[in-house]
């Protein structure tokens, strides 16, 4: 049997060459002469899976390693009896992880205590309510918007996009829709955006078309007066980079990139793939991932929670190396911006979730020790 996977998808060839013969490709390039003779299909979501793409091939199963699934025509997947597979909650943690790292850098910079703000979390599926775990856990105030939640759930704690749009903080978890009851595609539009109070944060990494990015720049340009993590960008990989000029920290769309989500959306895929067959998995990220980290860092705790939250989550994960990385993009001619945005992704260097931490604390630290544990820490 013949596969076809994205290159970036970690571990594809060794987990999917149990069931067949595996042939890595770039996916935002993927082509139907590509997968003409390929029976299963396994992408990112830089590959658009559309009728396209796949009329005429042999393709009975495609799966997708990642959270969302925009980029596949779930109808032709249907109609054609095409298996479909993706990979919820992969990456959930390392996101939320994102948020947290980058709040603290913001926090640090700004010389504000977290406990001090509230939280506005639009969209609280699998990231959203990761995010709100754990900032609960800090003590921090959080509002929740979230429509089909609350349809589903008309007795729960929710806030209306109105009311969420006033929080000192405001991040943004939602898939990326343009039909249905609740529609995502530049959820916050220029009207919205005007009614963001200035001075609020406001964090991206959703999609990138959750945002008008071109009616945000817009603001920018005449108040420049919100301060922005931006991880999702409309068009990318042809990013608008004069929106980078005005955002606080910004990454190219790797808010979920951690080893340990992404092998865990391979694993996800994988089992779908065997089960779609009928064949009983021999390959688990077990296999894959390296041991724990035991003693990394040193944490020298201060007395002051939040500096030494902030120390210990900035050592695992900083994520301005991240943004550093990302700003070099300006140096490149506008026809090499793309393929620098790609690059960026595909050697992303290796970064572990909080869990694979082992870290050693004084016993009199028990709140810090807490406050660790709840951020998945190894205490």
């Amino acid at each position: 049997m013949n596969i076809i996977a994205d290159e970036n998808i970690p571990f594809a060839q060794q987990a999917f060459s149990t069931l067949g013969e595996v042939t890595l490709l770039p996916g935002r390039n993927l082509s139907a002469a590509d997968v003409a003779d390929a029976e299963l299909l396994l992408v990112r979501s830089v590959s658009r899976v559309t009728p396209s793409l796949l009329r005429g091939s042999k393709i009975r199963f495609v799966a997708t390693a990642t959270i969302g699934f925009d980029h596949i025509d779930l109808d032709y997947l249907q109609q054609h009896n095409i298996g479909f597979a993706r990979a919820p909650g992969s990456n959930a943690i390392s996101a939320a992880e994102y948020i947290l790292s980058s709040l603290l850098v913001l926090a640090e910079r700004q010389r504000f205590q977290l406990r001090d703000k509230t939280v506005a979390i639009i969209g609280c599926g699998n990231v959203g309510s990761r995010v709100l775990k754990r900032l609960q856990a800090l003590g921090v105030t959080c509002l929740v918007n979230d429509p089909p939640r609350q349809q589903q759930e008309p007795n729960g704690d929710f806030v209306s996009l109105k009311d969420a749009l006033t929080a000192d903080i405001i991040t943004l978890h939602t898939p990326l829709s343009k039909e249905g009851d609740f529609p995502t595609h530049h959820l916050l539009n220029a009207e919205r955006l005007a009614h963001i109070p200035s001075g609020t944060i406001l964090i991206n990494a959703a999609r990138g078309a959750v945002v008008d990015n071109n009616a945000l720049l817009k603001r920018m340009q005449q108040q420049n007066d919100l301060h922005l993590i931006w991880d999702c960008w409309e068009g990318e990989p042809q990013i608008n980079t004069e929106l980078l000029d005005y955002v606080q920290i910004g990454t190219p769309h790797i808010a979920g990139y951690s080893l340990d989500g992404k092998v865990r959306g391979t694993e996800m895929i994988y089992q779908a793939a065997c089960q779609f067959l009928g064949v009983a998995p021999s390959w688990s990220a077990e296999d894959a991932l390296p041991a724990p980290i035991v003693n990394g860092f040193t944490l020298t705790p201060s007395g002051d929670w939040q500096a030494d939250l902030s120390a210990t989550v900035l050592s695992a994960y900083d994520v301005r190396r991240d943004d550093a990385n990302m700003r070099l993009i300006k140096a490149q001619s506008h026809d090499q911006q793309r393929l620098f945005f790609d690059q960026l992704r595909k050697q992303y260097p290796e970064r572990r979730e909080f869990a694979q931490y082992q870290l050693q604390l004084p016993e009199a630290q028990g709140e810090l020790a807490d406050l660790l544990k709840a951020l998945d820490f190894r205490v």
